[in-house]
């Protein structure tokens, strides 16, 4: 995930969890499943919750139409 989504997540208070498919045994075939998903540009890929909510310029669109924080919410990562 890129540093601007981490720090934007972080800025809201929540913690999130990163995985880099390069550094993970099962990584190719993560990468393929989200392929076979339908996400074309298979990283970054953010879920909020169990929720596939896209790639970075997804994340920010979300957070402009003030979408952002209630899906952290909802997903129980962030408590206001």
């Amino acid at each position: 995930m890129s540093h601007s989504i981490k720090s934007l997540i972080r800025g809201f208070g929540a913690n999130p969890t990163v995985y880099e498919l390069d550094r993970i045994p099962n990584g190719q075939q993560i990468e393929r499943a989200l392929v076979q998903l339908g996400f074309g540009q298979s990283v970054p890929a953010v879920f909020i919750g169990q929720r596939l909510v896209g790639n970075e310029r997804q994340v920010m669109s979300l957070h402009v139409q003030n979408q952002l924080v209630p899906l952290l919410i909802q997903a129980g990562a962030i408590w206001i």
